[in-house]
């Protein structure tokens, strides 16, 4: 099993820095996922920012969230 996101940091450039339970540090790009379905909403900086941990994974709060595997693997290191 991969790591699971403790701390989540949104930025004005749609990426969120991640932190993970392994103390990892990881940068996730949104920008891909912004043309899409319930990821539309997230254009809204306002919304944006209200992202949260939840149970490992992120979450806004409109509930779009992410498979907690993606954003590891899918995520840069810092």
């Amino acid at each position: 099993m991969n790591p699971r996101v403790k701390s989540v940091q949104p930025n004005k450039d749609f990426t969120l820095y991640l932190t993970f339970d392994n103390d990892e540090r990881k940068v996730f790009d949104v920008k891909p996922y912004l043309e899409f379905g319930i990821f539309k909403e997230l254009k809204d900086l306002s919304l944006f920012y209200s992202v949260k941990p939840v149970l490992g994974t992120i979450q806004w709060q409109n509930e779009q969230d992410f498979c907690p595997d993606t954003l590891y693997l899918e995520s840069k290191n810092i």
